[in-house]
């Protein structure tokens, strides 16, 4: 269909953020760093290549999420430890923060509950920035990989192992439930250390070799009490595939610590401020 003769004045009108986030609390991290210093290992879980395993953080602890042996993309769930039906909300953690998240910024829970579950305290891939092709790390813009989409596109093809089915399996496992109750429970996730952006000419969604290496790390402080699951996808770094046995793969730490004394002038999220009468 021809341009209107107004096409290049629509496409120059310049955009605004949906959802300016100036009104948010500013996080100051320097309580969360003084914290930190004396914390206490209190518990770790190694997530196995192509697996996926669940760990508990208790609020007002710390968890870390490390590469420690090569190049590896982790697909991250978080719940509410009490009351599974909260759960992390990506979409909205994007429409607050952008496609990717680093140092200060939040994970935010579904509806009707809409507060903070975690904060970014510390990342050692924030160099990264946005590269040449759009390009950035820790991303809430792709969902996670599933045997559904892997069947749809490889023409009916069954894969196990994918982050969805490892999610799925781990949370059954650990709440000792089956998998047809755990399954509908998982959703979609910060995909820690994967890099990603969007293609200029088309508008895909892309993944490129993770710029992670043994030693780096993402770090999480937790505002409420949070049930984790973190599968270390079957892609490996994500270079090429991210369903597959093919790609080299390596196991995730995590570590959960106490510290001694809470941090300054934190206290708990308290529950979305929404009445919830929805005009009735």
């Amino acid at each position: 269909m021809a341009e209107p003769l107004d096409a290049a004045a629509r496409r120059l009108i310049e955009p605004v953020i949906c959802y300016p986030p100036d009104s948010l609390a500013p996080v100051d991290l320097d309580p969360f760093r003084e914290a930190r210093i004396e914390a206490e290992l209190v518990d770790s879980v190694t997530v196995p290549a192509r697996d996926a395993a669940c760990f508990e953080v208790p609020a007002g602890h710390f968890f870390r999420i490390t590469s420690i042996e090569g190049p590896q993309v982790g697909d991250l769930n978080l719940w509410n430890a009490a009351n599974l039906a909260e759960r992390f909300y990506s979409g909205k953690t994007r429409a607050l923060h952008g496609t990717h998240l680093t140092t200060r910024d939040h994970m935010w829970s579904s509806f009707p509950q809409l507060r903070p579950m975690a904060t970014v305290v510390h990342d050692t891939l924030e160099w990264y920035g946005i590269d040449t092709f759009g390009g950035s790390v820790h991303d809430v813009i792709g969902t996670r990989c599933d045997p559904y989409t892997h069947a749809l596109l490889s023409g009916g093809g069954q894969y196990h192992h994918c982050c969805h089915s490892n999610l799925t399996r781990a949370l059954a496992d650990h709440q000792g439930i089956s998998l047809a109750e755990a399954e509908p429970l998982v959703h979609d996730v910060l995909n820690v250390f994967m890099c990603t952006g969007f293609t200029r000419d088309t508008g895909q969604y892309f993944m490129k070799a993770s710029p992670v290496r043994p030693g780096d790390y993402i770090e999480f402080f937790a505002q409420i009490d949070l049930l984790g699951g973190l599968s270390a996808c079957p892609g490996g770094d994500c270079s090429s595939e991210h369903s597959s046995d093919v790609a080299r793969c390596h196991p995730l730490l995590v570590e959960v610590f106490k510290p001694q004394d809470p941090v300054a002038g934190w206290t708990a999220p308290a529950l979305n401020a929404y009445d919830g009468s929805h005009g009735a």
